[in-house]
């Protein structure tokens, strides 16, 4: 490892005190000029461009960092209001979770692409073009002749070696954020980038150690801006990257530069890359432990995806087979389409522990059948799903002249719901099903007079369903089923609906934020869980579940085909650091991930955890400021949460093997 690079970028982060804010509102200028939003978007990244200074460090090979701060918005509140009376405007407005067309781009070099570019197109490359000689000007200055050599080829034209490569990848990476596009994903490197790398190693260009220190240098070049690029909290960026997984051919695509990639993000022990493995049934054990090695590191990483369970999924929701096996993971886990997808897979989410309570306040006093109750909580879900696909019926992006550059067309544009809480839900049916109706022990007047008063007055209702009844996860075949009746009743209710694009609805496993934001719109529910508390993350169960141990989990959680639910959301399985102590878990680790793609899980994400380190982090932040943990889709240093989220993370069940 680079040590002067690491402390530099990452300990020290010495260069964000250098970095200088624009003091322009460019909303408010542009505005006031009557810009098109194109004219804006362009306009703003010619002057970003002409702001940067070019900074090249003695101990740096991939150059090119942020030295100007956040930059305002190209548009004003008040037309923005205007633009959300008329349009569903997604998150912040700009164009995120795709996946560009990399390879291409580095291949041919921007020229190549610039006749044939519009003139908004044309003016961003000449801008970037500028800026990159300036870089060449100052490393020239420096006698780097390595950058200079490097970056008197790339991204004029295409690179000729591996260096080049990473080279060219940081400088469309970092444009793409300076143009205004947020959650731009890595794609998958390994296998773009390996043909480059595989020309290097041949001709003895690099030892293995050589070729991995030069790919933790472009490792650390992820963490060097990625605090300018945050969502709901710091490290959610988006900068996911895919690992291994078949090829057209249907071979197995991990390779020399995938192990490598492991390693790099072991030794680093950095928050980004966020590191994807795709698998499958044939995927040997050797490549589980590999993972298993970097799970250990305590970053949350790698996740994995089956490809077994995804490409035929998505396949049944209409991609081609050439595009299903190219498949990368968004910003946290959704499946998209490198290159020519469009696709907004995180356009909404269903709260169906609320859908559920619904269903259960207005049928049990009627006191029809579970079947009834069971159509009610159908009808519910159906009518939340409707809501939220009538909501969309109009879309609106700011342009993305660059991002537009590197796609190939937008082929795909279906969106994605996530559906969220669904242990929460199940384990309410459940409970509902064994205690009113099959044992008759509970009323229906009791159980709703308990949910209106948070159990305040009713106590042991409150143990009973809280800890006593069947919960999904823990191998109650009466939850584990219940929880994907409401999958495929949510699965069922976006069949054959399309959008205002012509693309389809996706149903997906995962939550983001909601099972802390959603879970404060719902009052208690009859799983025992009391207004206000979490719900547990993802395809997960409830934080109060007394899950046995992990096998039953995953065997509970893979008990049914996953194939309708295609949009991504992983089973999170939540480990104690000690467990990582003994040499032996490293292989029992791997054959339990082997075990959940075997049994057809469709995605997974293992963290480890030591309490103690959380509790004495949060009580002195500084002497844990590169500590690790996993938030849903995307890791993060703990000390810069928000409360709420360091305790669900401290919340959750911790495993042993």
């Amino acid at each position: 490892m680079n040590q002067e690079l690491y402390q530099y970028y990452v300990v020290e982060r010495a260069h964000r005190t250098l970095r200088k804010n624009l003091d322009r509102d460019f909303g408010a200028e542009f505005s006031a000029l009557g810009l098109s939003p194109e004219e804006r978007m362009c306009r703003r990244f010619e002057i970003a461009c002409e702001a940067e200074t070019p900074a090249v460090m003695p101990f740096e090979r991939i150059v090119m960092r942020r030295s100007i701060g956040k930059l305002s918005t190209v548009f004003t509140e008040a037309e923005m209001e205007t633009l959300r009376a008329e349009y569903t405007v997604p998150e912040l407005g700009y164009v995120s979770n795709l996946s560009p067309n990399y390879e291409k781009i580095i291949r041919t070099g921007l020229l190549a692409v610039y006749e044939d570019a519009t003139p908004y197109q044309r003016r961003s490359i000449d801008a970037l073009l500028k800026l990159c000689d300036r870089y060449l000007a100052e490393a020239q200055r420096q006698g780097r002749e390595d950058v200079v050599t490097a970056l008197k080829q790339v991204p004029r034209y295409g690179a000729r070696n591996f260096y080049e490569a990473l080279q060219f990848f940081r400088i469309l990476h970092f444009s793409l954020w300076l143009e205004g596009e947020y959650h731009n994903t890595v794609g998958r490197f390994d296998q773009y980038m390996y043909p480059y790398f595989k020309k290097d190693m041949d001709a003895g260009v690099y030892t293995r150690e050589e070729a991995l220190e030069l790919l933790e240098d472009f490792f650390v070049s992820f963490n060097k801006d990625s605090d300018l690029y945050h969502g709901i909290q710091m490290g959610d960026n988006g900068q996911s990257m895919v690992l291994g997984g078949l090829t057209a051919d249907g071979t197995d695509g991990f390779n020399l530069l995938s192990e490598l990639c492991l390693e790099a993000s072991c030794a680093l022990k950095l928050i980004d890359p966020k590191i994807n493995l795709r698998v499958s049934k044939n995927t040997p054990l050797s490549i589980y432990e590999k993972g298993t090695e970097l799970t250990r590191a305590g970053l949350g990483f790698p996740q994995y995806s089956n490809d077994d369970v995804v490409i035929s999924g998505l396949e049944r929701w209409g991609y081609s087979h050439e595009d299903a096996v190219n498949y990368v993971v968004a910003a946290c886990w959704e499946f998209i389409i490198p290159g020519c997808g469009n696709d907004i897979p995180n356009i909404g989410a269903i709260n169906f522990p609320m859908s559920v309570d619904r269903a259960i306040r207005s049928y049990l006093p009627t006191g029809g059948s579970f079947e009834g109750l069971l159509e009610e909580a159908r009808k519910e879900i159906f009518g939340t799903c409707e809501e939220e696909m009538k909501k969309r019926q109009k879309i609106w992006f700011a342009p993305s002249p660059l991002m537009d550059l590197l796609r190939d067309g937008k082929k795909y544009n279906n969106f994605g719901l996530h559906g969220c809480g669904i242990a929460s839900a199940a384990d309410a049916l459940a409970a509902v099903k064994t205690y009113v109706y099959d044992e008759k022990s509970v009323s229906a007047e009791r159980l709703i007079a308990a949910l209106d008063t948070n159990f305040e007055n009713d106590p042991e209702l409150l143990h009973l369903l809280r800890f006593e009844a069947p919960k999904m996860g823990c191998g109650k075949a009466v939850a584990d089923d219940l929880g994907f009746w409401i999958l495929n009743t949510f699965a069922d209710a976006l069949e054959g609906k399309k959008n205002c694009y012509g693309g389809i609805w996706r149903a997906g496993t995962g939550t983001a934020m909601n099972y802390l934001l959603q879970a404060q719109e719902v009052g208690a529910t009859a799983d025992g869980r009391r207004a206000g508390e979490p719900y547990g993350t993802n395809f997960s169960p409830s934080l109060f579940a007394p899950v046995p141990g992990p096998v039953t989990d995953i065997e509970s959680f893979t008990a049914h085909d996953l194939t309708r639910y295609m949009n991504g959301g992983p089973l999170t399985l939540e480990f104690d650091n000690a467990v990582f102590q003994n040499p032996d878990t490293l292989q029992k680790i791997a054959m339990l991930v082997k075990y959940f793609i075997d049994r057809g899980g469709h995605q997974l994400q293992l963290n480890t955890v030591d309490i103690k380190a959380l509790e004495e982090a949060q009580r002195d932040p500084e002497r844990y400021r590169q500590l690790v943990v996993r938030i849903w889709g995307w890791s993060a240093y703990f000390v810069e949460l928000d409360r709420e989220y360091q305790n669900h993370v401290m919340a959750r069940q911790r495993y042993s093997v």
